[in-house]
């Protein structure tokens, strides 16, 4: 694994007993961590109308964790197109891009990153916006040209700068979108990993070259909790399943301190359905760690791993960042 890359997402999760600022401050200090460690980039998600969710202002966010680092680069995991105008989305990350040059990433989605009754808040009542992702990637791409002297509409700041685009997906549709735009394809294993085997073969067999990108770039986000003992890691993984129990039964919680069994033990249904959910989850020590994602990377052909970290204590948290860095970058 000499050549992977190895990144970081973050949704600024509220923890039990801690409020939105703290939530910030924690994201700060893991970036600062990693980027210490070495990682390649740090990405924060768009997520709306959710309590325990910090991330919703992304551009904001990134422009504040950019700030607080030197030189990891800092992007969007993603931004959720159809909830903006890609002019506005154009101005946003070049503003971005002109503070922080060479180092800011976005990642576009097509979800809306809610519920259909907030995505109608977000669109004004225009839900069809999804269907014009496509046209509004390129849109973005022509607001981000060297030069545009002739159009009536035009993104300042924004023209010229070269800001990486990344396609994000959980579905074949955006496997097909990126290669065909000869974009990097990120895939969101950490909660929708059903299509990844099929997502990585349609974007690999489909790829054409582009100004942007001449070969296939293979991203996938998972769940990885790393720590000295496999058992450790094993309670420490707690969190992050009891957190999405709260997702799959609709009865959302910030992130709890780790139990001795998951919340849901004994009850099939709820066991099935987060299990389906995070099937792209490694958990244990640096050797089972270095294995586990080893034998994913080479079965997928990854380019680059982005993990998730749902741990409770911040310490144990950076340590897993330690330690996965240590596994997969042959420490």
């Amino acid at each position: 694994m000499n050549t992977l890359k190895l990144s970081a997402l973050d949704l600024a999760t509220i923890s039990k007993g801690s409020n939105t600022k703290e939530a910030i401050d924690r994201s700060v200090q893991s970036a600062q961590y990693i980027e210490q460690l070495g990682y390649e980039r740090i990405w924060f998600a768009e997520h709306h109308n959710m309590e325990y969710i910090a991330s919703s202002a992304t551009s904001l966010l990134i422009g504040h964790v950019a700030s607080q680092t030197h030189k990891i680069r800092v992007g969007s995991g993603g931004i959720m197109l159809p909830n903006h105008a890609p002019l506005v989305i154009a101005e946003q990350f070049g503003t971005l891009e002109t503070l922080y040059p060479g180092r800011i990433d976005l990642g576009l989605g097509r979800a809306p990153g809610t519920d259909q009754l907030t995505a109608m808040a977000l669109r004004r009542n225009n839900l069809n916006t999804s269907f014009y992702f496509k046209d509004d990637i390129q849109a973005l791409q022509h607001y981000f040209e060297n030069e545009n002297p002739t159009e009536k509409v035009r993104a300042f700041p924004g023209e010229g700068l070269h800001v990486p685009l990344y396609i994000l997906g959980s579905s074949t549709d955006s496997a097909y979108l990126a290669a065909e735009l000869g974009l990097p394809y990120a895939f969101a294993a950490h909660f929708a990993p059903a299509m990844l085997g099929q997502a990585a073969e349609i974007y690999k067999a489909n790829f054409k070259p582009s100004p942007y990108l001449d070969k296939p770039y293979f991203m996938v986000c998972v769940n990885i909790v790393a720590a000295q003992t496999t058992e450790e890691a094993a309670f420490l993984a707690t969190s992050l399943f009891n957190l999405f129990a709260g997702i799959v039964t609709n009865l959302r919680r910030p992130l709890s301190p780790p139990t001795d069994q998951v919340i849901y033990h004994g009850i099939p249904e709820i066991e099935k359905a987060v299990q389906s959910m995070v099937s792209c989850t490694f958990v244990g020590d640096k050797e089972a760690i270095r294995e586990q994602v080893s034998g994913f990377v080479a079965q997928y052909g990854v380019d680059e791993i982005i993990t998730t970290n749902y741990i409770f204590d911040i310490d144990k948290k950076l340590e897993s960042y330690r330690i996965t860095y240590d596994a997969l970058q042959g420490a």
